[in-house]
Protein backbone atom coordinates (compact mmCIF):
# COMPACT_ATOMS: atom_id res chain seq x y z
CA UNK A 1 0.00 0.00 0.00
CA UNK A 2 1.08 3.41 -0.38
CA UNK A 3 2.14 5.71 2.34
CA UNK A 4 -0.74 8.93 2.70
CA UNK A 5 0.23 12.17 2.02
CA UNK A 6 -0.47 13.96 5.09
CA UNK A 7 -0.15 10.55 7.43
CA UNK A 8 -1.75 10.70 10.86
CA UNK A 9 1.39 11.06 13.46
CA UNK A 10 2.14 9.72 16.66
CA UNK A 11 5.03 11.36 18.26
CA UNK A 12 6.69 10.21 21.36
CA UNK A 13 9.09 11.93 23.90
CA UNK A 14 11.58 10.49 25.16
CA UNK A 15 13.55 7.17 24.15
CA UNK A 16 14.27 5.56 27.67
CA UNK A 17 12.18 2.12 28.28
CA UNK A 18 8.43 3.83 28.34
CA UNK A 19 9.00 5.82 25.27
CA UNK A 20 11.35 2.97 23.40
CA UNK A 21 8.72 0.23 24.10
CA UNK A 22 5.78 2.03 23.38
CA UNK A 23 7.13 3.01 20.12
CA UNK A 24 7.90 -1.20 19.58
CA UNK A 25 4.61 -1.84 20.18
CA UNK A 26 3.07 0.99 17.90
CA UNK A 27 5.09 -0.27 15.24
CA UNK A 28 3.63 -3.70 15.63
CA UNK A 29 0.29 -2.66 16.21
CA UNK A 30 0.28 -0.18 13.01
CA UNK A 31 2.08 -2.80 10.63
CA UNK A 32 0.55 -2.33 7.00
CA UNK A 33 -1.15 0.46 8.15
CA UNK A 34 -0.04 3.52 5.64
CA UNK A 35 -1.85 6.57 7.07
CA UNK A 36 -0.16 6.23 10.22
CA UNK A 37 3.32 7.57 10.97
CA UNK A 38 5.16 6.68 14.88
CA UNK A 39 8.12 9.12 14.88
CA UNK A 40 10.43 9.04 18.55
CA UNK A 41 12.20 12.17 19.55
CA UNK A 42 15.15 11.28 21.98
CA UNK A 43 18.49 12.69 22.81
CA UNK A 44 20.78 9.51 22.37
CA UNK A 45 20.50 7.12 19.87
CA UNK A 46 20.13 4.50 21.68
CA UNK A 47 18.24 3.18 24.86
CA UNK A 48 20.04 2.85 27.74
CA UNK A 49 19.19 -0.54 30.08
CA UNK A 50 19.84 1.69 33.47
CA UNK A 51 19.44 -1.22 36.15
CA UNK A 52 22.95 -2.41 34.89
CA UNK A 53 24.55 1.03 34.65
CA UNK A 54 26.65 0.37 38.30
CA UNK A 55 28.15 -2.69 36.28
CA UNK A 56 29.68 -0.10 33.51
CA UNK A 57 30.36 1.79 37.06
CA UNK A 58 32.19 -0.83 38.85
CA UNK A 59 34.21 -1.91 35.63
CA UNK A 60 31.45 -5.55 35.13
CA UNK A 61 30.62 -4.43 31.97
CA UNK A 62 31.32 -2.73 29.34
CA UNK A 63 29.40 0.56 28.28
CA UNK A 64 28.37 -0.46 24.84
CA UNK A 65 27.08 -3.76 26.01
CA UNK A 66 24.04 -2.34 28.58
CA UNK A 67 22.81 0.17 25.68
CA UNK A 68 21.01 -0.91 22.38
CA UNK A 69 20.58 1.44 19.31
CA UNK A 70 16.80 2.55 18.71
CA UNK A 71 17.30 2.06 14.67
CA UNK A 72 17.58 -1.47 15.69
CA UNK A 73 14.76 -1.60 17.61
CA UNK A 74 12.56 0.42 15.75
CA UNK A 75 13.17 -0.52 12.23
CA UNK A 76 9.51 0.91 11.03
CA UNK A 77 9.81 4.36 13.11
CA UNK A 78 11.26 7.21 12.24
CA UNK A 79 13.81 8.46 14.69
CA UNK A 80 14.86 12.05 15.82
CA UNK A 81 17.79 12.68 17.29
CA UNK A 82 17.55 16.03 19.22
CA UNK A 83 17.01 18.69 22.50
CA UNK A 84 13.49 18.97 23.09
CA UNK A 85 12.95 22.93 22.83
CA UNK A 86 9.23 23.15 23.56
CA UNK A 87 6.03 21.50 23.42
CA UNK A 88 2.87 23.51 22.94
CA UNK A 89 -0.42 21.34 23.43
CA UNK A 90 -2.93 23.83 22.02
CA UNK A 91 -1.20 24.14 18.97
CA UNK A 92 0.12 20.34 19.09
CA UNK A 93 2.83 21.16 18.04
CA UNK A 94 6.99 20.09 19.61
CA UNK A 95 10.11 21.92 18.51
CA UNK A 96 13.13 20.34 18.38
CA UNK A 97 16.82 21.37 17.46
CA UNK A 98 19.23 19.05 16.50
CA UNK A 99 23.10 19.20 17.00
CA UNK A 100 25.52 21.13 15.37
CA UNK A 101 22.33 22.56 12.96
CA UNK A 102 21.65 26.11 12.69
CA UNK A 103 17.37 25.84 11.71
CA UNK A 104 14.84 24.02 14.25
CA UNK A 105 12.15 21.08 13.07
CA UNK A 106 9.04 21.85 14.51
CA UNK A 107 6.75 18.89 14.28
CA UNK A 108 3.50 18.59 14.47
CA UNK A 109 1.05 16.00 15.72
CA UNK A 110 -2.32 14.06 16.12
CA UNK A 111 -1.33 12.04 19.18
CA UNK A 112 1.63 12.83 21.50
CA UNK A 113 3.45 10.22 24.04
CA UNK A 114 5.30 11.94 26.74
CA UNK A 115 7.86 9.50 27.88
CA UNK A 116 10.69 11.89 29.29
CA UNK A 117 11.62 10.02 32.04
CA UNK A 118 13.18 12.48 35.19
CA UNK A 119 16.00 14.14 36.31
CA UNK A 120 18.35 14.36 39.25
CA UNK A 121 17.08 16.41 42.30
CA UNK A 122 19.84 18.31 44.24
CA UNK A 123 17.01 20.00 46.51
CA UNK A 124 19.37 23.34 46.63
CA UNK A 125 21.72 21.99 48.47
CA UNK A 126 24.56 23.87 48.67
CA UNK A 127 27.68 22.78 46.25
CA UNK A 128 25.91 19.59 44.76
CA UNK A 129 24.94 20.91 41.44
CA UNK A 130 28.71 22.56 41.27
CA UNK A 131 30.58 19.27 42.48
CA UNK A 132 28.54 15.95 42.81
CA UNK A 133 28.52 13.23 39.98
CA UNK A 134 25.17 11.42 39.35
CA UNK A 135 24.25 8.30 38.33
CA UNK A 136 21.38 8.66 35.73
CA UNK A 137 23.10 8.20 32.10
CA UNK A 138 26.12 5.92 30.47
CA UNK A 139 27.93 9.70 30.53
CA UNK A 140 27.77 9.52 34.65
CA UNK A 141 28.44 5.62 34.63
CA UNK A 142 31.52 6.00 32.56
CA UNK A 143 32.30 9.36 34.84
CA UNK A 144 31.81 7.77 38.10
CA UNK A 145 34.55 5.19 37.13
CA UNK A 146 36.77 7.14 35.43
CA UNK A 147 36.81 9.24 38.39
CA UNK A 148 37.37 6.40 41.15
CA UNK A 149 40.27 5.06 39.43
CA UNK A 150 41.39 8.41 39.14
CA UNK A 151 41.27 9.11 42.89
CA UNK A 152 43.81 6.28 42.73
CA UNK A 153 46.09 7.59 40.69
CA UNK A 154 46.76 10.60 42.08
CA UNK A 155 46.76 9.34 45.74
CA UNK A 156 49.48 6.81 44.97
CA UNK A 157 51.92 9.72 44.25
CA UNK A 158 50.63 12.23 46.23
CA UNK A 159 52.98 12.86 49.53
CA UNK A 160 50.70 14.72 51.49
CA UNK A 161 49.05 12.54 54.06
CA UNK A 162 45.51 14.59 54.63
CA UNK A 163 45.45 15.30 50.69
CA UNK A 164 46.17 11.28 49.97
CA UNK A 165 42.76 10.80 52.54
CA UNK A 166 40.52 13.02 50.97
CA UNK A 167 41.47 11.82 47.53
CA UNK A 168 40.30 8.59 49.30
CA UNK A 169 37.65 9.44 50.16
CA UNK A 170 34.32 8.53 48.18
CA UNK A 171 30.76 9.40 49.83
CA UNK A 172 27.54 7.99 48.30
CA UNK A 173 24.60 10.02 48.87
CA UNK A 174 21.27 8.25 48.59
CA UNK A 175 20.14 4.33 50.10
CA UNK A 176 17.96 3.37 47.48
CA UNK A 177 18.25 1.13 44.39
CA UNK A 178 20.65 3.18 42.76
CA UNK A 179 23.13 4.77 45.60
CA UNK A 180 22.70 1.15 47.49
CA UNK A 181 24.27 -0.64 44.00
CA UNK A 182 26.82 2.14 43.43
CA UNK A 183 28.26 2.43 46.12
CA UNK A 184 28.70 -1.37 46.38
CA UNK A 185 30.48 -1.38 42.90
CA UNK A 186 32.40 1.45 43.51
CA UNK A 187 33.87 -0.21 46.74
CA UNK A 188 34.61 -3.30 44.73
CA UNK A 189 36.27 -1.87 42.05
CA UNK A 190 38.82 0.54 44.14
CA UNK A 191 39.75 -2.35 46.75
CA UNK A 192 40.24 -4.94 44.12
CA UNK A 193 42.19 -2.53 42.03
CA UNK A 194 44.32 -1.53 45.20
CA UNK A 195 46.97 -4.50 44.51
CA UNK A 196 47.79 -2.46 41.80
CA UNK A 197 48.91 0.60 43.48
CA UNK A 198 52.32 0.28 45.76
CA UNK A 199 52.07 2.85 48.45
CA UNK A 200 48.07 2.45 49.05
CA UNK A 201 46.56 0.06 51.15
CA UNK A 202 42.91 -1.13 52.43
CA UNK A 203 43.40 1.12 55.32
CA UNK A 204 43.65 4.46 53.05
CA UNK A 205 40.18 3.79 51.50
CA UNK A 206 37.07 5.31 53.11
CA UNK A 207 33.88 4.35 51.03
CA UNK A 208 30.70 6.16 52.41
CA UNK A 209 27.14 5.72 52.37
CA UNK A 210 24.75 8.79 53.31
CA UNK A 211 20.65 9.09 53.70
CA UNK A 212 18.05 11.04 55.52
CA UNK A 213 16.09 7.90 55.81
CA UNK A 214 16.08 5.15 58.80
CA UNK A 215 17.18 2.37 56.99
CA UNK A 216 18.85 1.17 53.34
CA UNK A 217 16.72 0.34 50.65
CA UNK A 218 13.60 0.89 52.15
CA UNK A 219 11.68 -1.29 49.56
CA UNK A 220 12.49 -3.66 50.77
CA UNK A 221 12.14 -3.95 53.92
CA UNK A 222 13.76 -4.10 57.69
CA UNK A 223 14.63 -7.40 57.49
CA UNK A 224 16.37 -7.30 54.06
CA UNK A 225 17.71 -3.37 54.22
CA UNK A 226 19.11 -4.43 57.69
CA UNK A 227 20.89 -7.43 56.12
CA UNK A 228 22.22 -4.78 52.94
CA UNK A 229 23.81 -2.56 55.92
CA UNK A 230 25.61 -5.47 57.70
CA UNK A 231 27.06 -7.11 54.28
CA UNK A 232 28.05 -3.43 53.29
CA UNK A 233 29.60 -2.74 56.63
CA UNK A 234 31.73 -6.49 56.74
CA UNK A 235 32.99 -4.87 53.16
CA UNK A 236 33.86 -1.83 54.47
CA UNK A 237 31.15 0.88 53.58
CA UNK A 238 30.95 3.47 56.20
CA UNK A 239 27.23 3.96 56.26
CA UNK A 240 25.46 7.17 58.32
CA UNK A 241 21.86 6.80 58.47
CA UNK A 242 19.30 9.56 59.90
CA UNK A 243 20.89 13.01 58.69
CA UNK A 244 21.38 14.47 55.30
CA UNK A 245 24.09 16.19 53.01
CA UNK A 246 23.48 19.97 54.32
CA UNK A 247 26.23 20.84 51.47
CA UNK A 248 29.81 20.52 49.81
CA UNK A 249 32.28 22.88 48.93
CA UNK A 250 34.39 20.45 46.95
CA UNK A 251 36.51 19.82 49.42
CA UNK A 252 34.49 18.65 52.59
CA UNK A 253 31.17 17.07 52.60
CA UNK A 254 28.94 18.42 55.72
CA UNK A 255 26.23 16.12 57.30
CA UNK A 256 22.73 17.59 59.22
CA UNK A 257 24.32 16.00 62.40
CA UNK A 258 27.53 18.10 61.86
CA UNK A 259 30.20 15.52 60.59
CA UNK A 260 32.48 16.49 58.40
CA UNK A 261 33.79 14.47 55.99
CA UNK A 262 37.05 15.57 53.33
CA UNK A 263 36.51 13.89 50.12
CA UNK A 264 37.00 14.82 46.75
CA UNK A 265 34.50 12.41 44.93
CA UNK A 266 30.74 12.90 46.36
CA UNK A 267 28.30 10.50 44.09
CA UNK A 268 24.53 11.71 44.77
CA UNK A 269 21.57 9.37 44.15
CA UNK A 270 19.09 10.83 46.66
CA UNK A 271 16.05 12.16 44.29
CA UNK A 272 14.63 12.44 40.76
CA UNK A 273 12.60 15.34 39.31
CA UNK A 274 10.59 15.57 36.05
CA UNK A 275 12.72 17.38 33.30
CA UNK A 276 12.08 21.52 32.98
CA UNK A 277 10.02 21.03 29.92
CA UNK A 278 7.83 18.63 31.77
CA UNK A 279 7.05 20.48 34.71
CA UNK A 280 6.06 23.81 32.36
CA UNK A 281 3.25 21.90 30.65
CA UNK A 282 -0.51 23.79 31.01
CA UNK A 283 -1.70 19.78 32.34
CA UNK A 284 -2.26 18.51 35.72
CA UNK A 285 0.88 18.25 37.51
CA UNK A 286 1.55 16.15 40.99
CA UNK A 287 4.62 17.51 42.13
CA UNK A 288 5.74 18.09 38.83
CA UNK A 289 4.61 14.77 37.23
CA UNK A 290 1.99 15.30 34.66
CA UNK A 291 -1.16 13.12 35.65
CA UNK A 292 -2.46 10.66 33.66
CA UNK A 293 -5.62 8.85 34.23
CA UNK A 294 -5.71 4.91 34.60
CA UNK A 295 -5.60 5.11 30.58
CA UNK A 296 -2.33 7.15 30.31
CA UNK A 297 -4.37 9.30 28.96
CA UNK A 298 -3.84 13.28 30.09
CA UNK A 299 -7.11 14.41 31.28
CA UNK A 300 -8.67 17.32 29.33
CA UNK A 301 -6.03 17.25 26.82
CA UNK A 302 -7.36 14.86 23.96
CA UNK A 303 -4.42 13.03 22.15
CA UNK A 304 -2.23 13.83 25.11
CA UNK A 305 -0.74 10.63 26.83
CA UNK A 306 1.82 10.14 29.77
CA UNK A 307 4.18 7.09 31.27
CA UNK A 308 7.27 6.78 33.02
CA UNK A 309 8.76 8.45 35.39
CA UNK A 310 7.64 11.52 34.23
CA UNK A 311 3.89 10.63 34.72
CA UNK A 312 1.70 9.83 38.07
CA UNK A 313 -0.38 6.70 37.25
CA UNK A 314 -3.10 5.87 39.32
CA UNK A 315 -2.05 2.11 41.19
CA UNK A 316 -5.46 0.45 40.84
CA UNK A 317 -3.66 -2.23 42.58
CA UNK A 318 -3.41 -0.17 45.69
CA UNK A 319 -5.91 2.52 45.32
CA UNK A 320 -5.13 6.16 46.30
CA UNK A 321 -1.47 5.64 45.29
CA UNK A 322 0.67 6.25 42.38
CA UNK A 323 2.93 3.94 40.07
CA UNK A 324 6.52 3.67 41.83
CA UNK A 325 8.62 4.84 38.93
CA UNK A 326 10.41 1.65 37.87
CA UNK A 327 11.56 0.33 34.90
CA UNK A 328 8.92 -3.23 35.33
CA UNK A 329 5.98 -0.55 35.60
CA UNK A 330 7.10 1.74 32.57
CA UNK A 331 7.63 -1.87 29.96
CA UNK A 332 4.54 -2.71 31.04
CA UNK A 333 2.96 0.88 30.60
CA UNK A 334 4.20 1.02 27.34
CA UNK A 335 2.08 -1.65 25.30
CA UNK A 336 -1.11 -0.38 27.39
CA UNK A 337 -0.83 3.04 25.87
CA UNK A 338 0.17 1.99 22.51
CA UNK A 339 -3.18 -0.15 22.04
CA UNK A 340 -4.71 2.37 23.63
CA UNK A 341 -3.57 4.94 21.17
CA UNK A 342 -4.62 2.79 18.39
CA UNK A 343 -8.07 1.98 19.81
CA UNK A 344 -8.84 5.61 20.02
CA UNK A 345 -8.54 5.87 16.53
CA UNK A 346 -10.42 2.83 15.30
CA UNK A 347 -13.49 3.81 18.11
CA UNK A 348 -12.54 0.59 19.82
CA UNK A 349 -12.58 0.44 24.08
CA UNK A 350 -9.98 1.21 26.12
CA UNK A 351 -8.03 -0.67 28.24
CA UNK A 352 -6.85 0.18 32.35
CA UNK A 353 -3.52 0.39 32.79
CA UNK A 354 -3.62 -2.75 36.12
CA UNK A 355 -0.40 -4.06 37.33
CA UNK A 356 1.28 -5.16 40.66
CA UNK A 357 4.95 -5.45 41.27
CA UNK A 358 6.52 -8.49 41.12
CA UNK A 359 9.52 -8.04 42.80
CA UNK A 360 12.40 -5.99 43.74
CA UNK A 361 16.20 -6.73 43.48
CA UNK A 362 19.69 -5.26 44.60
CA UNK A 363 22.81 -6.25 44.19
CA UNK A 364 25.21 -4.96 47.46
CA UNK A 365 28.37 -5.67 46.16
CA UNK A 366 30.29 -8.91 44.95
CA UNK A 367 28.58 -12.02 44.60
CA UNK A 368 25.98 -10.60 47.12
CA UNK A 369 22.44 -9.19 46.46
CA UNK A 370 19.03 -8.91 47.86
CA UNK A 371 15.00 -9.66 46.20
CA UNK A 372 11.61 -9.51 47.17
CA UNK A 373 10.01 -11.66 44.99
CA UNK A 374 6.31 -12.67 44.81
CA UNK A 375 6.25 -12.05 48.75
CA UNK A 376 9.61 -13.99 49.05
CA UNK A 377 12.46 -12.51 50.57
CA UNK A 378 16.34 -14.09 49.00
CA UNK A 379 19.72 -13.08 50.07
CA UNK A 380 23.28 -13.80 49.57
CA UNK A 381 24.69 -15.10 46.12
CA UNK A 382 21.42 -16.67 45.50
CA UNK A 383 19.55 -13.36 45.28
CA UNK A 384 22.73 -11.88 42.88
CA UNK A 385 22.58 -14.92 40.93
CA UNK A 386 19.05 -13.96 40.87
CA UNK A 387 19.57 -10.54 39.95
CA UNK A 388 22.28 -11.16 36.62
CA UNK A 389 19.72 -13.86 35.40
CA UNK A 390 16.90 -11.95 35.46
CA UNK A 391 18.56 -8.50 34.10
CA UNK A 392 20.29 -10.22 31.70
CA UNK A 393 16.94 -11.80 30.42
CA UNK A 394 15.34 -8.45 29.92
CA UNK A 395 18.64 -6.63 28.43
CA UNK A 396 17.23 -5.91 25.07
CA UNK A 397 19.36 -7.80 22.20
CA UNK A 398 20.59 -10.92 21.71
CA UNK A 399 24.07 -9.30 21.03
CA UNK A 400 24.05 -7.19 24.10
CA UNK A 401 23.18 -10.62 26.13
CA UNK A 402 25.64 -12.32 25.01
CA UNK A 403 28.43 -8.97 25.33
CA UNK A 404 27.20 -8.96 28.83
CA UNK A 405 27.55 -13.26 29.76
CA UNK A 406 30.68 -12.91 28.43
CA UNK A 407 32.38 -10.11 30.31
CA UNK A 408 30.62 -11.60 33.48
CA UNK A 409 32.33 -15.23 32.95
CA UNK A 410 35.56 -12.88 32.25
CA UNK A 411 34.88 -11.39 35.66
CA UNK A 412 35.26 -14.73 36.88
CA UNK A 413 38.70 -15.52 36.30
CA UNK A 414 40.56 -12.34 35.67
CA UNK A 415 40.46 -8.81 37.91
CA UNK A 416 38.90 -5.61 37.09
CA UNK A 417 39.90 -3.40 34.35
CA UNK A 418 41.43 -0.04 35.31
CA UNK A 419 41.81 1.86 32.19
CA UNK A 420 40.48 4.86 32.46
CA UNK A 421 38.55 5.57 29.48
CA UNK A 422 38.72 9.19 28.50
CA UNK A 423 37.20 10.75 25.25
CA UNK A 424 38.98 13.32 24.62
CA UNK A 425 41.11 14.73 21.67
CA UNK A 426 44.43 14.83 21.62
CA UNK A 427 46.59 18.18 21.79
CA UNK A 428 47.62 19.35 18.67
CA UNK A 429 50.82 22.20 17.82
CA UNK A 430 50.47 25.24 15.49
CA UNK A 431 53.90 26.91 14.46
CA UNK A 432 56.30 27.48 11.61
CA UNK A 433 59.35 25.99 10.16
CA UNK A 434 62.49 27.14 12.13
CA UNK A 435 59.86 27.95 15.44
CA UNK A 436 59.09 26.77 18.86
CA UNK A 437 55.60 25.36 18.11
CA UNK A 438 52.83 26.55 19.93
CA UNK A 439 50.08 24.09 21.86
CA UNK A 440 46.89 25.46 20.44
CA UNK A 441 44.36 22.90 22.25
CA UNK A 442 45.29 20.65 25.18
CA UNK A 443 41.67 19.11 26.32
CA UNK A 444 43.70 17.21 29.00
CA UNK A 445 44.04 19.75 31.54
CA UNK A 446 40.71 20.11 33.70
CA UNK A 447 39.76 23.16 32.22
CA UNK A 448 41.52 22.43 28.77
CA UNK A 449 43.01 25.98 29.05
CA UNK A 450 46.69 25.01 29.41
CA UNK A 451 48.82 26.61 26.25
CA UNK A 452 52.61 25.74 26.34
CA UNK A 453 55.59 26.14 24.36
CA UNK A 454 56.84 22.97 22.64
CA UNK A 455 60.58 23.44 21.57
Amino acid sequence: MEPSANPKRILILGGGFAGAYTAVYLQKALSGTPDVEVMLVAQENFVLFTPMLHEVAGSDAAATDVVQPLRKMLRHTNVLIGDLESVDLEKKQVRVRQSNLVHHRDLTYDHLVLALGSVSNFYHTPGIEEHALTMKTLGDALAVRNRAIDALELADGEPDEALRKAMMTVVVVGAGFAGVETVGAVNDLMREALKFYNNLNENMLRIVLVDAGKMILPELGESLGRYSEIQLGRRGVEIHMNTAVKGYDGKEVVLGDGTRIASKLIIWTAGITPVPIVVNLPCGKERGHVIANEYLQVPSWPGLWALGDCAQVPDLTNPGKFCPPTAQHATRQAPVVAHNIVATMRGQPLKPFKFKTLGLLATIGRRTGVAEIMGFHFSGIIAWAMWRAIYLAKLPGMQKKVRVLLDWTLDLFFSKDIVQLRALPSPTLSGVKGSPAVLVNDKTSPAGERREKIA
